[in-house]
């Protein structure tokens, strides 16, 4: 990707103890973007949360949870995200994905 140019950001909402292949699956996609030549990817952890069940997830001490809610963020131009999508449909059996137009201003590394 250059420098100020049209991107697509893929959301993808899942729980922490959500598994594919043995494997955690923010760890399983996270590799899978990765293998797929992806820009890049984030997962984030949250300390609370509810989805569709509205089973609340959260860190306070009175109610610990172990599914904690994650959020993979992923950026790339539209093109390959569209060519993952239908990759993710046969991983993510919960969840929530979403998409949106973004705006690379930098995107660099060494």
């Amino acid at each position: 990707m250059n420098k100020e140019s049209d991107a697509v950001l893929l959301r993808i909402f899942i729980g922490e103890s959500d598994t594919y292949d043995g494997k955690p699956l923010y760890k399983y996609l996270v590799e899978t973007f990765r293998k797929e030549g992806l820009a890049g990817a984030t997962v984030l952890r949250g300390i609370d949360g509810f989805g569709k069940t509205s089973r609340v997830h959260t860190t306070s001490i009175l109610r610990l949870s172990t599914d904690l809610p994650i959020v993979i963020e992923v950026a790339d131009k539209k093109e390959n995200i569209d060519r993952i999508k239908p990759k993710l449909d046969g991983m993510i059996k919960e969840g929530l994905i979403t998409e949106e137009k973004v705006r690379i201003i930098l995107y660099g590394g060494g």
